[in-house]
Order: structure tokens, then sequence, then C-alpha cells
């Protein structure tokens, strides 16, 4: 007979089924409080990490419409529901469990598609999401830096085809006053008529 905690709980895990945009299912036999508890710091807050019970996820899952966990759920149970960027979160749990053998990575899905253990580890392998936006942006902005260097060489070459031009000030100190060269005049009408 289903208890309204077991009702709750399966509830709940349900939602954190549909809320997430994947999840890894582990075993974490032998794992302490303070390593569960750096576990799920290092996973960041777009990660729930949570130790379930089978049976209960079991029916969560299937209400859910999740059939990567099927027959994984064996043993003590922890999920990770990945709600954030999903390349970090394995790549998280992928390196907390190289260090810390306790943690089986046994199973998970992305993006409604199930994934073996080996496809977790190749997705913490990616590049993450925001690696990947920069060097789409740096591909984007190559081709209009190139534009700017071509359109200043060419500039440069116009102005030493039609000679530099010459600095803003020059003109204005070449330029003599208006009465100067009736100045420059008048000395040498002088002269003359001595």
């Amino acid at each position: 007979m289903a208890t309204p905690t077991k009702v709750s709980a399966v509830a709940e895990i349900a939602n954190d089924f549909k809320e997430s945009n994947a999840a890894v299912l582990t075993e974490y036999r032998g794992l302490t409080v303070a390593q569960l508890k750096e576990l799920r710091v290092s996973l960041g807050q777009d990660t729930k990490f949570t130790v379930v019970k089978n049976t209960l996820t079991a029916i969560a899952a299937k209400e859910a419409g999740v059939e990567a966990f099927d027959g994984q759920l064996a043993g003590p149970t922890a999920i990770a529901f990945i709600k954030g960027d999903a390349v970090a979160a394995a790549k998280s749990l992928t390196d907390f469990a190289k260090t810390n053998k306790q943690l089986v990575i046994k199973t998970g899905y992305f993006e409604g598609k199930a994934l073996n253990a080996v496809q977790v580890a190749n997705l913490a392998a990616l590049e993450s999401r925001e690696l990947q936006l920069a060097k789409v942006a740096g591909i984007l902005k190559a081709p209009a830096a190139a534009a700017v260097r071509i359109i200043d060489a060419l500039r440069l070459k116009l102005e030493e085809e039609n000679g530099t031009p010459a600095p803003a000030e020059a003109p204005a100190a070449e330029e003599a006053p208006a009465d100067a060269p009736a100045a420059a005049e008048a000395p040498a009408a002088a002269t003359e008529e001595n």
C-alpha cells in the first residue's frame, strides 16, 4: 500500500526527471557523507545529486517516460539530475569517480537518449559549452578582423601612391599671414630705391 510519503517521493523524483535535460545513475557504496558533500559542491547549483530508493525511482522513471534506468536500479543508488551544462556535470562526476573509486557511474540519459557508462565518459570528454561558444565567436569574428586588415592595407597603399597627406598642423604652420607678403615686398622695394 502506497503511503503519502512514498507518493510524495515518487512525485518529486518524477518531477526531477521531467525538469532535467540529463541524469546520471550512480552507485555510491562506501562513500562517506563528507565525500558526498564534496561531490555535490563540485557539481554546482544546476545539478541535484540525490540518494534515491530503487523501487520508488523505478516508478518515477516510468511516470516520467525515462527508460534508460530499466534494470540498472540495484544497490545504493544516487542520481545526478542535471538542469544546466550536461558536459560540465558529467566531467565533475567522472573526475570524482577517478579519485574516489567507490563512486560507480552506471548509466545515464541526455536529452531523452539512454547513455551507458562509456558514453557518459565520452560526454564528459567534450569541451564545455562556454568554450564551444567562445570558439564559434572567434570563428565569426575572424572574417570581420580580416576585412578590417585588408581595408587598412588598401588605405595605406593608396596613401603611398598619392603621397602621404601632411598632418593637420603642417598646412597652418606653412601659411603666412595675409599681411606678410606686403611686408616682405617692402624691404625689397626699399633696397631698389637706394
